[in-house]
């Protein structure tokens, strides 16, 4: 739950959960790049400066979805330079990269978002899928 609780705190203090806003206001650099198909993107520290690098060649939601994932490297792990996001990093198991996607799914799919569909019978997914969250995530999400 401290992952939540710390979205929450970042929304809150933000008054946005749009990933780009919160990096701009964090003075983090945020560049796109070209790179190879399969990397999303990655986060880096170097000399107290912070780093996202995105894949320009991304679709806009995989770019949001990616930059929320980095930016939870930020928040979470921020003086750790971490591997490269890959499209099979979305299934990883390695824990600070299931904590950085938890961190992304949940700043993209706030619960206020999720209860505008409740007289729907969308599932999770489409509602996920409408605000950038890949399926392969969105098991993530905590009520």
């Amino acid at each position: 739950m401290w992952i939540k609780e710390t979205v929450e705190g970042i929304t809150k203090k933000y008054k946005t959960n749009d990933p780009y806003a919160i990096i701009s206001a964090k003075n983090i650099i945020l560049v796109e790049r070209e790179m190879h198909e399969d990397i999303y993107g990655f986060y880096k520290y170097i000399r107290r400066n912070k780093f996202i690098f995105l894949n320009s060649r991304l679709s806009e939601p995989i770019k949001r979805f990616t930059s929320a994932h980095e930016l939870a490297h930020v928040e979470l792990h921020s003086k750790t330079n971490t591997p490269f996001l890959r499209r099979k990093t979305l299934l990883s198991v390695d824990r600070i990269e299931q904590e950085a996607n938890r961190f992304a799914v949940e700043l993209l799919l706030l619960d206020e978002s999720i209860y505008q569909y409740e007289d729907t019978n969308m599932t999770i997914n489409e509602i996920g899928g409408i605000y950038g969250v890949p399926e392969e995530v969105t098991h993530l999400k905590k009520f």
